[in-house]
């Protein structure tokens, strides 16, 4: 049976999955009802289609209303049905705000030659600080709640993207319905295109 939330241990690329880490519980566990007397609704069973490419053609697929729940009850995270009306959609735009950030990176570099560029896989590291992450929560900033590392084909030429994952609430409220998402991202600096694109966003490059 698919899963996602997904197990990201190891790097996936299966078409079942989707790129991004629901397992941390300290984000989207704060989308759960308190009470436990909501009425059971039916879960939908209908999987939407990101915008996300994938190799060998098609797109990345979403979880369904059913597989998100039960993939967090099965971590014990105690949801209620009618949350997934909620996680759901934030989770799908999560996922389409942090490809948009990648696309503008990639914007120029050459990927529509090859059908433009897609997502071969990626990685949750909830537990591990990016060296970006670690120097801003010295200066006195909150800690990112997540972080995945994306790796993009461009026509053969591989990135891997850096994601840091931070949360807030929209002025004037508290409520878990109106909390916004800010995504840091950026290639990473393990390699020379990583490099030279970092160096290029400091001096943008002349039209």
């Amino acid at each position: 049976m698919s899963q996602c939330p997904v197990d990201h241990s190891s790097p996936s690329s299966s078409q079942d999955a989707c790129p991004v880490d629901h397992t941390t519980r300290s984000t989207w566990s704060r989308f759960f009802s308190s009470d436990s007397s909501h009425p059971t609704v039916p879960l939908s069973r209908e999987r939407e289609t990101s915008s996300i490419p994938k190799p060998n053609d098609g797109k990345w697929v979403y979880p369904s209303e059913a597989q998100f729940f039960a993939a967090m009850a099965r971590k014990n995270y105690d949801p209620q049905p009618v949350d997934m009306k909620t996680i759901v959609p934030i989770h799908n735009a999560v996922n389409e705000r942090a490809w948009a950030e990648i696309l503008k990176w990639e914007a120029g570099r050459g990927g529509e030659a090859c059908g433009g560029i897609q997502l071969v896989n990626f990685k949750g590291r909830p537990n591990d600080r990016s060296p970006k992450a670690r120097f801003n929560m010295l200066l006195g900033y909150a800690a990112p709640f997540d972080r995945h590392d994306w790796i993009v084909d461009r026509c053969g030429t591989r990135t891997r993207y850096i994601i840091d994952f931070y949360t807030g609430h929209s002025a004037g409220s508290s409520k878990g319905d109106n909390l916004s998402f800010y995504l840091d991202v950026r290639p990473a600096l393990d390699g020379w295109e990583g490099i030279k694109m970092r160096l290029e966003n400091l001096w943008p490059r002349s039209s």
